[in-house]
């Protein structure tokens, strides 16, 4: 009877599991200061998997509202699935994130707060294959907090490049 082919690396312990990236909102951290995050699983419908799989998901103008003592993901856009003929999904339809009870009192209470947002920041496929999101507590950062950062940014990157030219 034949082995069964397990991936393993030198040690002879299990590789480490696969997390596949689908999209990741890299808006979010130069126009946000993130204070806190979670992961909260999606519900989805098969289409809509499918397209994520192809990596077309797109979290540019997507936020997160609560209602009914529910999370909702609004504004992210998961493309047409081109084989799903006339069961595709709505590109643009709101979806349900699912999230802990105490994990959603504590954000959405902070939510409400003044100043403060939930955003998603990126959305990957865990191990097993289930697509997960990472929501954020952010607030704004101002047009000086901005220039601040890219100012640290430059200097560090000036730094870096003083120290390998030693």
């Amino acid at each position: 009877m034949p082995k069964k082919n397990k991936k393993k690396t030198k040690a002879g312990k299990k590789a480490a599991p696969q997390v596949t990236m689908v999209a990741e909102n890299r808006k979010a951290r130069h126009k946000y200061e993130i204070l806190d995050q979670v992961e909260c699983g999606m519900m989805l419908i098969g289409s809509e998997v499918k397209s994520m799989r192809e990596g077309k998901l797109s979290l540019d103008e997507a936020y997160i509202r609560t209602k009914d003592n529910e999370l909702w993901l609004i504004g992210a856009d998961i493309a047409h699935y081109n084989n799903a003929g006339m069961w595709n999904h709505d590109p643009r339809r709101p979806r349900k994130l699912l999230v802990h009870s105490r994990e959603f009192d504590k954000f959405a209470g902070r939510a409400h707060e003044r100043g403060l947002t939930l955003i998603p920041l990126r959305v990957y496929f865990n191990a097993r294959g289930i697509a997960k999101c990472v929501m954020g507590l952010v607030k704004g950062k101002k047009l000086h907090d901005k220039r601040e950062a890219i100012k640290k940014r430059e200097s560090d990157r000036g730094l870096q490049r003083a120290m390998r030219r030693r």
